[in-house]
């Protein structure tokens, strides 16, 4: 059942994330063995400066919930939660890939080993969320202040620096999304709420957002490639962390005109199990790409590309239902009782969940220390 407390824009809007997310590995994997680009890769390029920062600028927005909880509570919250499915899903990708699928145990335990210190696959992301939040939960308990945090994230992020460590190199690629959220939060809750109240002023502005970044994505200079994509001027360092805060804010405005409708019921129950694509979108996704192609069937890039973001969308949706009705295997997507360091029962993700009155008259009326 879903909690009534659950913010319906927020999960929409992640909803939203999770499809381009999908639908960037879907269009880059088949373009890479196609050798060719597809109607996706051009949507894909159009949300260049945007897709991850939303998912990043919305884990942000409700930090203010949990940061001043104690430590103990803080990081199961915020760390083991994450590291819980980190871990899980890499030792199922790593086995399969590695240990089943190429028969190289050797390397399989390789992997496994570099995935405790460098982010493994699309799993980064869980990673990183974990190594957010307990940077986040630091500075606040040394009360280094916002406005001191924020240029520094964002230099970092203009800078793009690209050390040996994976894991450094997406702390300063996102963590300035991430603490926008949390400083952000008042201003964002509001905008979607007055934006919410007029749709079509909504729907003006958002059409404005995307012509404006579709200009500067698609300036002189960009080139779309079957396994990537050039921007033309939104690749300025400035410009692409101006477009991709814009990008994400916007995807939240969005969220909240599209959660007004029924039709898109389906959308924001999405987001509100995106953790349940986002582990296993890869699997289904390379069995079917890799079928599909054997088969012969299916051999323009878009059309292949389309019907792989269909499969890796849907299976891991089909699996979800699957295992709660056996009523086995709900470890994989839920994090079970024995996974906690305080004790706690399972709750629902802070990420979309509405702030308790008090907690939204405090951030109406100030930020975050």
């Amino acid at each position: 059942m879903n909690s009534p407390m659950r913010m319906p824009w927020v999960d929409t809007a992640k909803g939203l994330s999770i499809i381009l997310v999908v639908m960037m590995y879907s269009a880059y994997n088949t373009g890479e063995y196609t050798g060719g680009v597809g109607f996706l890769h051009y949507v894909i390029g159009f949300a260049t400066p945007f897709r991850m920062p939303e998912f990043f600028l919305i884990s942000g927005l409700f930090l203010s919930q949990v940061i001043d909880r104690a430590w103990r509570r803080y990081i199961d919250r915020r760390v083991v939660h994450y590291l819980y499915f980190y871990v899980l899903w890499a030792i199922i990708s790593i086995g399969l890939k590695i240990g089943i699928f190429s028969r190289d145990p050797g390397g399989m335990l390789h992997d496994l080993a570099m995935a405790v210190v460098q982010p493994y696959g699309v799993l980064w992301f869980i990673y990183m969320l974990a190594v957010f939040g307990l940077v986040a939960k630091l500075l606040l308990q040394f009360r280094v202040p916002a406005w001191i945090v924020i240029p520094i994230a964002a230099t970092l992020q203009m800078w793009a620096p690209h050390p040996e460590s994976y894991a450094l190199e997406q702390f300063a690629a996102y963590f300035v999304f991430f603490y926008l959220g949390f400083v952000m939060a008042p201003l964002v809750f509001r905008l979607v709420e007055w934006t919410q109240a007029r749709p079509a002023l909504a729907v003006a502005g958002l059409v404005l957002w995307a012509i404006v970044n579709g200009l500067f994505v698609y300036s002189p200079g960009y080139a779309l490639q079957p396994v990537g994509m050039q921007m033309g001027l939104a690749a300025w360092p400035p410009l692409h962390l101006t477009l991709a805060v814009a990008g994400a804010v916007a995807l939240c405005v969005l969220g909240g005109f599209l959660s007004k409708f029924p039709a898109m019921e389906w959308l924001r129950w999405l987001g509100e199990h995106s953790l349940v694509v986002y582990v296993a979108f890869t699997i289904p996704m390379s069995l079917f790409r890799g079928a599909a192609l054997a088969s012969g069937l299916l051999t323009d890039t878009g059309m292949l590309g389309l019907a792989v973001l269909l499969v890796s969308t849907i299976s891991p949706v089909v699996l979800y239902f699957i295992v709660k009705r056996i009523g086995f295997g709900m470890f994989l997507f839920e994090r079970p009782g024995w996974a906690h360091i305080d004790g706690s029962a399972r709750q629902p993700a802070p990420s979309a969940v509405a702030p308790k009155p008090a907690l939204s008259a405090a951030i109406a009326q100030s930020s975050p220390k």
